[in-house]
């Protein structure tokens, strides 16, 4: 073994490890003002370095606001400030960039980040004039506020500015520096940049600008709102004066040339298409998004689901209601969203604020608790007079039909059973399975709860019938890619799934939805109506689309011949037709689902059903082969009547009271009339 080579090696690293021993000696030895000024330059230049990355300078503008994706990649909405076009100030007209040399900094060449001189003249101005009247900051200093700092005026910012500005001539030229602040000016009416403002105000490029026009341009900087010239002419074709003025002064133009520029005219050019920047779905989602957050957003909209919702309800004859529509997929993830007939920044979305009564809809927690207690379809519920305290709702077709079961009570929207099954299965556990299908809103505990007469929001109402399309709870509806919370539960298959997914089979197929129904997949809803037709709503689902409509007035007046299996039932129909659906994996085979059986001693012809509420939809349009053996009669052919489903009802004009829904076809024995109730079917 070669000792002697070990040897000097550790001596070799004993001698390194004294010299750094001593060179540390050596510094300490440095007087203590000298190491805090050490100490204080190294931040100062970490800071600077964190502030205005040396290695990100001089590049191109760095992307502005926010760009929200649908599924598909597409851009679907974009917020803020939108990303500025490149501007090369070297390749400018002379007196495109002497414009703004002129009235913002005109010794910029020959100056450092701050001009000493500048700020000390503008400060004699100021005080003379016991105020601001001149500013002293240089292009540059205004670039590193626009592109690093914040608007604030405080000392604490404006020192920044000053120390950055330096640090940013240390690493970019004149002319790069020049060229970002041109590429971040704000000229009003959300327009960043030179490229932007020279399209938006006279419809040509920054090559393109007269003499006149840069002035006026550069004339705005200083107050964009104010100076726009779309705002105020007069006042953007005196300051444009003044900047013509400056450049006299600066020797960039003689005065001639200034006397026979004449005052431009404001043409705006047409705006580049950027996506729409007007959705409900993306007004919903910015509520959510930090203000600082800039970048893209991957959302769960689906484009052609959007489009198609927006066309089915533009073309809607709506009249003189309102009308909201929102589509989800069985995880929650949002694939449509309307909030109302017309978008505007301020518009209310109804979608996913308005708190209206539910109506019949809501029977889908009274019947869902009644499962869970251990009831079935075929349970035998007692559709017949009720009071309560005096109170005698009654239902919206005349009379009753006694004992008859669950499925045919909820396919018909019987309201006195619908009270019976929430009174059998206790008011607790109606709010309790509401609760756990997702619902937030506050449910006062009253009899009438059992009718709808509680207000939820169209969101709660299709995140509760999500949870009968995957099987699992709650579902809740979500915008953002990546962000959906996972449901915690799963519906007992026999128990809870499969006799739920019976009810609303035969309440869109056999009952007040029938207007809903559609060919390619089996179709699952309810329908429900708020008293005098103020609510009319449609929540369902066919295939892997949840959807769910409502219509009704925004001040809450009577809607004469609004009803849940109207409008909003042939709006889901003509919606849910034209979407992407895929089959679900249910517990149930459609063919295998009975028809709800009504009373024994009705005879088919003893039905009245000229008055059903089902639209004009033949039965032989149904796909399915449903096995049948006996149960409500088809109405006969040519007596068919409602509205076509492809001509929703108009209301133009609406008075403060009209007729009710359609009525649900007549029962075998009608007692005497009674006060009417809360809601209707």
């Amino acid at each position: 073994m070669n000792t002697s080579a070990i040897s000097d090696g550790a001596i070799s690293g004993n001698e390194r490890g004294g010299i750094a021993r001593r060179a540390l000696d050596e510094v300490l030895r440095w007087p203590r003002w000298f190491l805090a000024l050490l100490a204080a330059l190294i931040l100062f230049i970490g800071w600077e370095t964190y502030a205005a990355p040396p290695w990100t300078l001089g590049g191109p503008p760095p992307p502005q606001g926010i760009d929200f994706l649908a599924t598909d990649g597409t851009l679907i909405a974009h917020r803020g400030p939108k990303t500025a076009t490149p501007v090369d100030a070297a390749a400018l007209p002379d007196h495109v960039r002497q414009a703004f040399l002129a009235i913002e900094d005109r010794r910029f060449y020959d100056h450092g980040g701050v001009d000493f001189r500048g700020l000390a003249r503008a400060t004699i101005a100021n005080l003379k004039a016991g105020g601001v009247v001149e500013g002293g900051s240089t292009i540059t200093q205004q670039y590193v506020k626009n592109a690093y700092l914040t608007q604030d005026r405080t000392f604490v910012r404006k020192g920044k500015e000053m120390l950055l500005a330096d640090w940013i001539e240390t690493w970019m030229s004149k002319d790069e520096i020049l060229s970002r602040y041109l590429e971040n000016c704000y000229f009003g009416e959300g327009q960043y940049g030179l490229v932007a403002a020279a399209n938006h105000y006279f419809n040509v490029t920054p090559d393109e600008l007269s003499l006149g026009q840069a002035a006026m341009l550069a004339g705005m900087v200083k107050a964009p709102s104010r100076l726009a010239p779309t705002v105020d002419y007069e006042a953007a074709a005196e300051r444009m004066r003044v900047v013509l003025g400056a450049m006299v002064y600066a020797g960039f133009i003689d005065q001639a040339a200034a006397d026979e520029e004449s005052d431009p005219k404001v043409t705006p050019g047409a705006e580049e298409e950027e996506g729409p920047t007007g959705t409900w779905f993306v007004d919903w989602l910015m509520q959510d998004i930090d203000d600082d957050f800039t970048g893209t957003v991957q959302t769960t909209l689906e484009a052609d689901a959007q489009a198609h919702a927006e066309r089915v309800v533009r073309n809607a004859r709506l009249g003189g209601t309102e009308v909201a529509l929102i589509a989800i997929r069985p995880d929650g993830a949002i694939a449509a969203m309307v909030g109302g007939k017309k978008w505007t920044p301020e518009a209310f979305n109804r979608a996913v604020t308005a708190q209206r009564q539910p109506g019949s809809t809501f029977k889908l927690f009274d019947y869902f608790a009644a499962i869970r207690e251990g009831m079935t379809p075929s349970t035998a519920i007692e559709d017949g007079p009720i009071d309560l305290d005096g109170w005698q709702p009654r239902n919206a077709y005349p009379g009753y039909y006694g004992p008859i079961p669950l499925s045919r009570a909820f396919a018909i929207s019987s309201n006195t059973a619908a009270i019976r099954v929430a009174q059998l299965a206790g008011t607790d556990q109606v709010i309790e399975g509401a609760r756990d299908l997702g619902v937030e809103s506050d449910i006062p505990e009253t009899p009438s709860m059992a009718l709808g007469t509680a207000t939820l929001t169209l969101k709660e109402l299709v995140g509760a019938y999500a949870a009968f399309a995957s099987g699992r709870y709650p579902v809740r509806p979500y915008g953002i890619a990546g962000q959906g919370e996972a449901p915690r539960h799963q519906l007992d298959t026999r128990r809870e799934w499969a006799p739920m997914l019976t009810l609303l089979y035969n309440a869109a197929n056999h009952g007040t939805g029938r207007s809903a129904v559609i060919g390619s997949q089996p179709t699952f809803g309810k329908t429900g109506t708020s008293q005098e037709g103020r609510d009319g709503l449609f929540v369902g689902f066919a295939g892997n689309m949840i959807t769910a409509v409502w219509v009704g007035r925004d001040d809450n007046k009577p809607v004469p011949g609004n009803h849940g299996g109207g409008n909003p039932a042939q709006i889901w129909k003509q919606f849910m037709s034209g979407v992407k659906l895929e089959p679900l994996a249910l517990p149930v085979k459609v063919k295998q689902i009975r028809r709800p059986v009504p009373r024994a001693t009705m005879a088919p012809g003893e039905a009245d059903m000229r008055g059903i509420d089902i639209g004009n939809i033949p039965m032989d349009d149904y796909q399915y082969d449903i096995d049948i053996p006996e149960g409500i009669p088809q109405l006969p052919e040519g007596e068919l009547t409602g509205e076509p489903v492809n001509a929703p009802m108009e209301v133009e004009e609406i008075p403060e009271r009209g007729e009710e829904p359609d009525p649900i076809p007549a029962p075998p024995r009608q007692p005497p009339p009674i006060d009417r109730g809360e809601t209707e079917g």
